[in-house]
Parts: C-alpha cells; sequence; structure tokens
C-alpha cells in the first residue's frame, strides 16, 4: 500500500476524501468537500477547496488555487462542482474556479494536461485531454477547449469560444472566436493562419489523412459561396475521419461565430 504523506502544518480538513499515497505539504489547506485521489501531490502552500475532485497522480504546484467560487456576479452561491483529471501538472500561482449553475454547474479539465504557472481556467470550462496552457493564458468561463490543444503564453480565450481538437494558438493572442480542429491561430487578435501541420506529424497522422486537411482547408478558404456553404461541400465528399470531424465541428452549434482562412 501506498503510504500518504500529510505535513503538520498542513490544514487538511477531517471532511476531504484522501486516497492512497497522497502528499500534502505544508502550508496547504484542503477543504470539507475535497478528493484527492490516489497519489495526488499537493505541494506547500496550495489551495484545494469547493466541491473538488482531483484526478490520480495529478500535482498541484505552490500557490496554485483550485476550486475557489467562480469570477461571475451571477453566482449566489449555489453548489457546483471542479473535476480535475489524471496526471496533471498544475503549475504555480494557477488559478481553477468550480462552475455556475447557468453554465451547467461543473469545471472539467481532463487528464494529462500541463497547465502551466499562473494559468486561469474559468467557470464551466471544459478542457480535453493532453491540453497545455502554457504561462499566464486566461480561459475565460464556458470555453470548450478539445484534446491536444496548444495555447501559447499570454494568451486569452474569449468566454463561450470553442477550439478545437489538435489546434494550436500562438503566444500573446487574443481569441474572440471558434477555432476549427487542427487550426493554427495568431497574431494579436487572433487570425486562422492556416493547419496545425507540425502538431498533426508529432502525432504520427497518417499523410494522406493530412493532405485530406490540406485539401479541405484550401476550398474553405478559396471556393465559392458563404464559409457555411464550402464546409457544408466538403462533408459531403469527404471520407477521412479528420477531415468529417472538422467539418462537424464546425456545422454543430455554437455561440460564437468562426475564425475564418485569410
Amino acid at each position: 500500500m501506498l503510504s500518504t504523506r500529510i505535513h503538520p502544518l498542513a490544514v487538511v480538513d477531517s471532511g476531504a476524501q484522501i486516497g492512497a499515497g497522497v502528499t500534502v505539504g505544508p502550508f496547504s489547506v484542503i477543504g470539507p468537500d475535497v478528493t484527492l485521489q490516489d497519489g495526488v501531490e499537493v505541494k506547500s502552500h496550495a489551495v484545494v477547496t469547493g466541491w473538488t475532485e482531483v484526478g490520480a497522480g495529478t500535482v498541484i504546484f505552490p500557490h496554485a488555487t483550485v476550486g475557489e467560487v467562480p469570477q461571475d456576479l451571477k453566482y449566489r452561491g449555489e453548489r457546483t462542482r471542479l473535476i480535475v483529471g489524471a496526471r496533471c501538472r498544475i503549475r504555480e500561482g494557477t488559478t481553477l474556479n468550480t462552475g455556475t449553475e447557468g453554465g451547467g454547474g461543473v469545471t472539467q479539465v481532463g487528464d494529462d494536461c500541463l497547465l502551466m504557472t499562473g494559468s486561469h481556467v474559468g467557470h464551466d470550462a471544459r478542457l480535453g485531454n493532453r491540453v497545455i496552457l502554457a504561462n499566464q493564458v486566461a480561459i475565460a468561463g464556458h470555453c470548450q477547449i478539445g484534446d491536444d490543444v496548444i495555447i501559447g503564453g499570454l494568451s486569452g480565450i474569449h468566454q463561450w469560444v470553442r477550439v478545437g481538437q489538435g489546434a494550436i494558438i500562438g503566444a500573446v493572442t487574443m481569441v474572440t472566436n471558434d477555432v476549427i480542429p487542427y487550426g493554427l491561430v495568431q497574431g494579436p487578435r487572433g487570425e486562422l493562419d492556416g493547419l496545425n501541420l507540425v502538431g498533426l506529424k508529432r502525432r504520427g497522422t497518417d499523410r494522406a489523412d493530412i493532405q485530406a486537411l490540406r485539401a479541405a482547408y484550401d476550398v474553405m478558404a478559396k471556393g465559392d459561396g458563404t464559409f457555411l456553404d464550402r464546409v457544408r461541400l466538403i462533408a459531403e465528399t469527404a471520407t477521412s475521419a479528420q477531415v468529417l470531424e472538422m467539418t462537424a465541428f464546425i456545422l454543430g452549434g455554437s455561440d460564437r461565430s468562426f475564425l475564418t482562412p485569410k
């Protein structure tokens, strides 16, 4: 059995559920409605509070605040949750808020995510697996961030924005509209500037699928009709799983418009 180690200078509420092999460092605070699954490490001077569940093997670094109430004036103290997946790295000064009643009541972070120093995950946001937020990234409320997304340092994602799987956002970028799966976004006001070809190759995507994505992107950029008309045309003839995923994402419901190809 893995031994649990709680420093005598830590404050762990008796109502907290602490798994096997959990480590809690000095001057950290664990609230009464917190669940720390097996092997979680909370380093010194961190706060884990609220109705929060932290997945196995996740590490929370000093001065992170995990599970505090939403930064939303509509919040009236309703009981809402934060769920953090397994093997995440929540670095120094990161903040993650619980959800709100109006947003579904749950903020969620997937498995194997890296949330670098000073990053923020707002209320009711949903992050997929293997998401990387670089230093000082701010994810506003209600955002949806797909699997394998990378967001560069000092960037901000506007509330209600969706970022599709495998997309990459450059540093110091403000994103105010939805980003297509596998998209490459850069520039101060977030322009869609192609596909994340480097990321696709690193993940071992088949060459034929990459070529299909590039062909679909060209049609979206240069074809006849509106952007959505062109996407519907692609969806009717596509056979690549990645292209079909992209078209389904675009044609699905959204509260924002899309960043479109230059």
